[in-house]
Order: C-alpha cells, then sequence, then structure tokens
C-alpha cells in the first residue's frame, strides 16, 4: 500500500502544534508495518534551518492561482527505504517568519498559500512518480483536497482507484474565506451550496474535506462524539451528523523516542521506574531555572501550552489564587493570545515566588517541565486529543485535566481504595471543580506510598503509535474496499 500524507506542519522541520507531532509519528509507524509513505508539507523558513541538506526532485510543478500560472520546486529529506518527506517551495507564500500568521493576527493571504498546498499535493505525486492508495489529508490547510481528486478521478484514471481520508485535528479552525475563492479553487462552482463547500456564505475549507473525503476521523473516540453536539461542533455539527457513517475517532500516539525520560537528552539526569531517583534531581534543576527555593516537599505544578481561551486560560487565571494559597507552585511556559500573556505575567507578578512564568516556545524547556514537575494541569475548555497528559505520563507527572475529548480518553481518576487510576480530572469546567481536583492532588501527594503507586501506573501506560497506526491501516483497508463516497449533490 502506498499512502500520501499531507499536513501544513510536521516535525522536526515545521512546528506550532501537536499537528506536527502526528504528521511525522503516525507515517513513521505505518512505515514500520510495510507501508509506502511519503509526507508533503510547505517549505518555510524553518524547513530550510531543520534540514538544510534537502534533496531537489528534478521536476517543477506548474500550477494556476489568482497572480496566473505559478510555478513551484519539490524538495525532499529521505528517511529510510519506505518514509520520506517532500516540501513545496513557493517563496512568496511559504519563507515567512511564522507559519500561519503573527501575534497581530492570520496572514492576508492564506487562502492563496493553502490552496496552492492542495493543488500541489496531486501534482507532487507525478512528479516523484508516486501513485498513492490513499492520500491522508490534515485539518482544514489540506481539506479540498477529496473534493479534487474526485473532480480528478472523473476525468484521469490516474486517480481511479485512490481513497482520500481526512483527520480533523481542531474543528474550531475552519478555514473560512470568501466565496470568490470557489472560483479561484478550480472546483465545480455548482459544490457551493448548503450540502457542500458553502457555510453561512463563505467558503469553508474543512467543511470541503468533511463532505467530500472517503473517511472522516479525529483524533479522540471522545472528541470525534462530542463534534456531533451544538456545544462542540463549531456550526458543522448538521454536517457532521449527516457523515457520521464515515466518521471515526482514533486516538492519536506519542512518539516515545522524544518523550522518555530514561533517554532524554534535554534533562538533568535520567530516570525509569525501577529508579525515580533522578526525578527530584530534574525538579531541582526546574526550580533553579525559575528562580524558586528548592522545597521537596511542596508540589509543583506545570503548564506547558497555548496561551488561548481554549486552553483553559480564563479558568487558571481566576482559580491562581486558590491554587497558591493551598500552598502549591505553579510553573508556566508557553506564547499565545496578548490578554493571557498579560494575564499570566500579572500572576508571577501578585504570587512571587509560588507562580513562574517564561513566555517563550522552548522545546528543552518543556523537556525540563516535564521531568521536573509533580504535576501537570491541563484544564482545556476542549481538547480534541492533547500530547502532553500523554508525555507527562511518561515522565511520573501526574496530569490534572479537564475530562472532555482526549483527555477523558487518557486519563483515569485515581482511586486511592484500589489503587489503579493514572490521574486527577474535574467533569465541570468551573473555577472550584478545578481547586477541588488540586486539593485533593495536594492531599495524595504527601501519602508517598499512594503517589509512587500512581506514578507506577502513568509510566507504565503505553500510548505509543503502534495501535493507532494498527487502527489507520484497518481504515486504509475498509476504504479502499469501498465504493468512493459521492461529491455533495450538485445544486443548480
Amino acid at each position: 500500500m502506498k499512502v500520501l500524507h499531507v499536513a501544513s506542519e510536521v516535525a522536526p522541520y515545521s512546528k506550532t502544534g501537536g499537528l506536527a507531532d502526528v504528521a511525522a509519528g503516525l507515517p513513521s509507524a505505518l512505515s514500520d508495518l510495510g507501508i509506502q509513505v511519503k509526507v508533503l508539507s510547505p517549505l518555510y523558513a524553518c524547513v530550510r534551518k531543520a534540514a538544510p541538506d534537502l534533496g531537489s526532485v528534478k521536476r517543477r510543478l506548474r500550477l494556476s492561482s489568482r497572480q496566473g500560472e505559478l510555478e513551484a520546486r519539490l524538495y525532499h529529506h529521505r528517511i529510510r527505504p519506505g518514509l520520506s518527506f517532500h516540501f513545496v517551495e513557493r517563496d512568496e507564500f511559504y519563507d515567512r517568519s511564522h507559519l500561519y500568521g503573527t501575534s497581530v493576527g492570520d496572514y492576508f493571504d492564506n487562502a492563496d498559500r493553502f490552496l496552492f498546498l492542495n493543488h500541489a499535493a496531486l501534482q507532487a505525486c507525478r512528479a516523484v512518480r508516486f501513485r498513492p492508495d490513499i492520500i491522508h489529508c490534515h485539518d482544514w490547510q489540506t481539506g479540498l483536497i477529496p473534493a479534487l481528486m474526485k473532480s480528478a478521478q472523473m476525468r484521469d484514471p490516474y486517480w481511479r482507484k485512490a481513497r482520500t481520508v481526512f483527520t480533523i485535528h481542531n474543528l474550531a479552525y475552519q478555514g473560512i474565506f470568501p466565496p470568490e475563492y470557489m472560483t479561484l479553487s478550480g472546483l465545480p462552482p455548482e459544490l457551493f451550496h448548503f450540502e457542500g463547500l458553502e457555510f453561512y456564505g463563505f467558503m469553508n475549507f474543512l467543511k470541503g474535506g468533511i463532505v467530500c473525503s472517503d473517511r472522516i476521523t479525529t483524533v479522540s473516540p471522545r472528541y470525534a462524539r462530542e463534534i456531533l453536539t451544538p456545544e462542540f461542533g463549531h456550526g458543522l455539527d448538521g454536517a457532521l451528523l449527516r457523515h457520521k457513517a464515515r466518521l471515526s475517532g482514533i486516538l492519536n500516539g506519542v512518539d516515545y523516542t522524544d518523550w522518555n525520560p530514561a533517554s532524554d537528552p534535554h534533562i538533568e539526569r535520567r530516570y525509569t521506574p525501577r529508579d525515580l531517583s533522578g526525578k527530584s534531581v530534574c525538579k531541582r534543576d526546574l526550580l533553579s531555572r525559575f528562580g524558586l527555593s528548592d522545597r521537596p516537599e511542596i508540589p509543583v505544578i506545570g503548564m506547558v501550552t497555548r496561551l488561548a481561551e481554549q486552553k483553559g486560560l480564563d479558568l487558571l487565571v481566576e482559580a491562581a489564587g486558590d491554587i497558591a494559597g493551598i500552598g502549591m507552585r505553579m510553573i508556566i511556559l508557553g506564547r499565545g493570545d496578548e490578554r493571557y500573556e498579560i494575564a499570566v505575567k500579572s500572576l508571577a507578578r501578585r504570587f512571587p515566588g509560588r507562580i513562574a512564568v517564561r513566555l517563550d516556545f522552548d522545546p528543552v524547556l518543556a523537556h525540563k517541565i516535564e521531568a521536573g514537575a509533580d504535576l501537570f494541569l491541563m484544564p482545556s475548555r476542549f481538547e480534541p486529543c492533547g500530547l502532553n497528559q500523554m508525555y507527562s505520563l511518561k515522565y511520573g507527572t501526574i496530569p490534572i485535566v479537564h475530562a472532555v475529548g482526549g483527555l477523558d480518553d487518557t486519563i483515569k481518576a485515581f482511586d486511592p481504595e484500589t489503587g489503579k487510576g493514572n490521574g486527577f480530572k474535574f467533569a465541570s469546567y468551573s473555577v472550584p471543580a478545578l481547586v477541588g481536583e488540586v486539593r485533593r492532588a495536594a492531599k495524595l501527594f504527601r501519602r508517598r506510598d499512594q503517589w509512587e503507586r500512581m506514578i507506577g501506573n502513568a509510566m507504565r501506560a503505553d500510548f505509543s503509535w503502534i495501535k493507532p497506526a494498527r487502527r489507520f491501516l484497518r481504515l486504509y483497508e475498509h476504504a479502499l474496499s469501498s465504493p468512493p463516497s459521492p461529491l455533495p449533490a450538485v445544486r443548480h
């Protein structure tokens, strides 16, 4: 089987969030199962820095755009037989300091940038002589590929047997643009209607992926159920309900070659479930780096997060005084919305010695927080999957989470009576519910036998990519053995 993954970011070349980790980890795991896999992504400025030894594909792509016909170079980075990464170069679209926008807002031409990527995906396959059985598209930036491929299937036998899979990583980000992009897309204008790509008078890239792909997945089983409701559906719950038969939730995996305290090169001392002595060394190192005194008897809560409302920052800011009053310490690392950056810096000033903040995307420091903290807080309003809670489990850093999406799927509340469970979670999105779980964690932290039992449970949890990759392989096989889903009924 041959599979092409198309994503707007892929680690370690480009990254703003978990999508990049999935776009690297899943293809690698599929390759381990014997699948021939290629990954296509834009050639951003950061890609050149991460991989200066990229090789050029001799054949160039010629693509139509609002500027007329444009050329694009294609580059590749071969990892091993059966797995390679390809990058579309078009400097005026991708050679920028950020992937999607700056702190001021999204780039004005994101529709053009990613429409270009959607068309490039199909042409790139021919340029590298790779006829995929499956094109696996990730998030709104690739949402038009299923429609483009179905349109191509009608006139080009090259694509006749191929199928598309579309994964929703976060339904809140949809790629909504003015209706004139329907004409620029090259798709039949008759698809611009309520059951097609139209969304309240605008064109919706992500909706295109939902209504035109052969299979739809999300990044956790609970999120697959949640997005069928108005509360979590962001206006697309109706479309998802109509295509529910093609929807499934497959929990993301994590790459334990990068996130493992037994081999992590970024932490002060490595440790294992059998020898946890290194974790206390990592805690001292973390406290020192944030200017906090070494008090091992006081639990430390870590957060590595995008500072945004989705991540529960409004709840955190309101609950911070109570958390500090319990006697906890908190270390926060992240960047994001300006109002929340100001708010968390204010917390550090209000509670010196108890709350420390670093406004940065610092991968090395993120590893140190995972290793050195006792607890990891994720109070997200909604969370499609979440990866940090799975990293935290591996590091014996106990998660406290809001029971939504993948957080609910991965964290089992610890029961002192049975000794089962790997963390703490609260059902109500409220300050009392959050503070209540923090109090429970502080109380249990003092009972070292039970705390160490919970750490053992956490570190034994396995969320590697092996099981998800096998589930995706079965999904691909089912898609290939089934007739292609039709394009949405054309309205005249």
